[in-house]
């Protein structure tokens, strides 16, 4: 029995796909000019961490060493990206930018780790902090991540990369608060403790979004369905809100890239519909339901659809 396929978008121009490159090289933009002045200010803040003695501000820098080295990768990812598709590489090299992704979230994690380590041997053994260069350094850092954050808050939302970069630079914006907030404490009350617990507390806070970011990225790779929806109650309702549609079978759908979802689905026609009609009848709902863009329809002859494993 015959076999066939559609893919929506090749039903119109190209104008999605033009808007989608420009909105990635916006964004690319907006990175670069984030990772140029991250990498310059993670140097100043290490040396006056270093010479006031403050743990919060040499973590901030820290975070800001390793938003630097992830924008770095994240802007090589945007490269690679726009490699076009080959012969192995079928779906081309956009997952490169949900590796760069997963890359940012495990190296958070890794930071956090280590601020804590640091922060608990402070805690045993107090080191004096110098708290006006502290407070100097700290409320620069302020400024400069704050201009990140919003020069990243207005590039195009669903994108994994950004997302990444945004989260790692929310991070050294919190880590500057937290100097901030020490270098007072300690000029009020001389209470140096206040230096690594401000960085542990600034560090959990971290956590929750390094953590999502993982999460995220590693549905994306395992090829789990789109957050939120269900791949059985789909495959239900196609037969139920088609009348051309007798049985519906074997569906999966997955996240090809950051907003791309794939999907593939076996039907059966329903008696008197041409079969010929059916992948675009079904993409169509699919596209309308639930935004899937990409979908191949393999229409099985009455009696055939359960057969094999259903892969």
């Amino acid at each position: 029995m015959s076999t066939s396929g559609s893919d929506p978008a090749a039903h119109g121009p190209n104008d999605g796909h033009d808007h989608a490159e420009v909105v990635t090289a916006d964004n690319e933009r907006r990175i670069r000019f984030v990772f140029f002045f991250t990498a310059s200010y993670a140097a100043i803040q290490a040396v006056g961490g270093w010479i006031s003695g403050s743990l919060a501000l040499i973590a901030d820098s820290g975070h800001m060493v390793s938003d630097a080295a992830a924008l770095l990768l994240a802007l090589i990812a945007y490269r690679v990206a726009r490699r076009p598709a080959d012969g192995t590489r079928t779906y081309g090299f956009h997952r490169v930018r949900v590796l760069a992704a997963l890359a940012n979230g495990a190296s958070l994690l890794l930071l956090v780790a280590w601020i804590t380590w640091e922060a608990i041997q402070r805690f045993n053994a107090p080191v004096e902090v110098m708290a006006w260069p502290m407070l100097i350094v700290a409320t620069i850092g302020l400024l400069v991540n704050l201009g990140g954050v919003w020069i990243l808050s207005r590039g195009r939302k669903g994108d994994s990369n950004l997302r990444g970069a945004m989260l790692h630079v929310i991070g050294d914006l919190l880590g500057s608060v937290g100097a901030i907030a020490a270098a007072i404490g300690i000029m009020l009350t001389g209470w140096t403790v206040l230096d690594p617990l401000l960085s542990v507390l600034v560090s959990v806070l971290v956590v929750r979004s390094a953590w999502g970011l993982v999460r995220d990225s590693l549905r994306v790779l395992l090829q789990a369905v789109p957050r939120g929806f269900d791949a059985r109650e789909a495959e239900a309702k196609l037969s139920e809100e088609l009348p051309e549609v007798a049985e519906a079978g074997h569906f999966h759908a997955w996240t090809l890239t950051d907003e791309t979802v794939v999907a593939t689905v076996h039907v059966t026609p329903a008696p008197g519909t041409d079969p010929l009609s059916l992948p675009v009848l079904v993409a169509d709902w699919l596209k309308a339901r639930h935004d899937i863009d990409h979908v191949t329809v393999q229409v099985d002859p009455p009696g055939e659809l359960w057969r094999g494993e259903g892969l």
